[in-house]
């Protein structure tokens, strides 16, 4: 039987969070969509629109450690990642089904594309792409090779934030309403496949709406515009020379183009890149509950004569939902004063509500409607990751932080005593990981300062980092199977 499967771009790090500071005031001229006539119906010729918006795009080459899989998945497994594969123009990088964690660490390169959204140089790109780097170079489209740094990344949308300094204005794209386009509307791909660089395609878009099993967030826009290995990361263009989507991923039975792409609408993607480029990361409310979708067997099964829903399946201990009366079996019909259609539709909801906003519920439970008032909680999954930005010293440290909730101090077997910052991700080839740290470690200090939560860790480290005395380490209080030790990180 034939196999087929859908490309992404993969590679291995973790993410890194960068505290922005204040910028100098940058003399840039317009976005480079304004540089073009405006068109309706299909254009003799894309080539004014393309040489309008091209400068805006750039290649992004990145290198970082990799390590080979211990327990490949048989061929023939029953995983949806025989289907949902990341493309990305990769050397050296082997698969992460074929990889071993315990083996010894590799260099690998890569490849993929992005895009200049601010004259200052700010960098889009997908997390994919630049996952595992440690490395991570732009190069514009003269040739320029910059060294660009991690500003923010949010894995669950698949979207990154990269800043190069130039030392004047860069030419820039604008976002575009993806909401108004329409299937059959023209498009325009420019990115860096298989490393050739500059690489423009068209088409038009396929389908809207596209949920590929990649993340929570899925509303892929379905496009026919060849897109290839290298070009994940890369604008898409509307014929106004609006980036109406990010470049992500293909269905393909061969690992080439058969027409079939993915690209991140723009609607989801810029407030995303907005608040990666303000905060370093992207802060999502959280219910604490697992849901599932409310089927016709299930609905008459509870007497529910409603439509859509979310059935809540269980609810996580000292939660928002356990404390605001959520109960197993409750189907939620309304969030925010919004109705929910559907389990996906209730998480992209409730993503969008900031952590310790008070919002309303409607709920149907035992045949009646009811109302519960909820404060938001923050997401446990989204990790902060260990990393400060400052003028005098910017610091890597290669681990990725969360909140210690109950969840975590389940999986992990910490004490409920225990206070601190919980490393959920470690660099295979950064400093916390040659220090053998490990992902379940609680950091309790840094110095002799305790720390309770993720914010006063980050608060800690950056102070640290700040302080411009010569030293190349930190020192770490770590707790770790009921006893606790210093460790002294360097400074990456």
């Amino acid at each position: 039987m034939q196999r087929i499967f859908v490309l992404f771009l993969v590679a291995a790090t973790t993410a890194g969070l960068w505290q922005l500071v204040p910028e100098a005031s940058v003399q840039a001229g317009p976005p480079v969509d304004q540089q073009i006539a405006r068109v309706s119906g299909a254009p003799a010729s894309f080539a004014d629109v393309i040489e309008a918006v091209q400068p805006a795009v750039v290649n992004i080459s990145v290198s970082g450690p990799a390590r080979p899989q211990a327990n490949p998945t048989p061929p023939g497994a029953n995983n949806f990642e025989d289907f949902l594969r990341r493309f990305f123009e990769r050397q050296n990088y082997p698969d992460r089904r074929e990889a071993a964690p315990r083996q010894p660490v590799q260099r690998v390169q890569g490849m993929g594309s992005g895009f200049i959204i601010a004259p200052e140089g700010y960098v889009v790109t997908n997390h994919h792409v630049i996952q595992a780097a440690s490395e991570i170079t732009v190069t514009l489209g003269d040739g320029t090779r910059l060294e660009a740094e991690l500003v923010g990344t949010d894995p669950k949308t698949d979207l990154a934030v990269l800043k190069v300094e130039f030392g004047e204005p860069l030419p820039y794209a604008s976002f575009g309403k993806s909401d108004d386009t329409r299937v059959g509307d023209w498009v325009i791909a420019i990115g860096n496949p298989f490393g050739l660089g500059g690489s423009a395609t068209t088409g038009i878009v396929s389908a809207r709406g596209r949920d590929i099993r990649s993340g929570p967030f899925d509303d892929f826009l379905q496009i026919d515009a060849p897109i290839n290995r290298g070009n994940s990361g890369g604008p898409l263009f509307d014929l106004n020379g609006r980036v109406i989507g990010i470049n992500t991923a293909i269905f393909s039975p061969n690992g080439g183009n058969v027409g079939i792409g993915f690209a991140i609408p723009s609607k989801l993607a810029e407030s995303v890149i907005e608040e990666l480029r303000t905060n370093g990361r992207v802060e999502r409310g959280w219910l604490g509950v697992t849901i599932q979708p409310v089927d016709e067997a299930i609905a008459e099964a509870l007497g529910f004569d409603g439509k859509g829903g979310a059935l809540v399946a269980s609810v996580v201990p000292g939660s928002p939902a356990e404390r605001a009366g959520l109960q197993p079996g409750d189907v939620i019909i309304g969030f925010a004063g919004t109705e929910v259609t559907s389990p996906k539709a209730l998480t992209r909801q409730a993503a969008t509500v900031k952590p310790g906003t008070e919002t309303e519920i409607e709920i149907w439970r035992d045949g009646e409607y009811k109302t519960l008032d909820v404060a938001m909680g923050r997401s446990p999954s989204d990790p902060v990751a260990a990393r400060a930005d400052t003028r005098e010293k910017k610091a890597r440290l290669g681990f990725a932080l969360a909140e210690l909730t109950p969840a975590g101090r389940e999986r992990f077997r910490i004490g409920n005593a225990v206070k601190g910052a919980l490393i959920v991700q470690v660099d295979p080839g950064g400093p916390a990981a040659a220090k053998g740290l490990r992902p379940g470690d609680v950091i309790v200090g840094i110095g002799q300062t305790p720390v309770d939560d993720v914010d006063a860790a980050r608060r800690a480290i950056e102070a640290v980092a700040a302080r411009g005395d010569g030293r190349g380490n930190i020192l770490l209080r770590v707790a770790r199977g009921g006893d606790s030790t210093f460790v002294a990180v360097p400074f990456a």
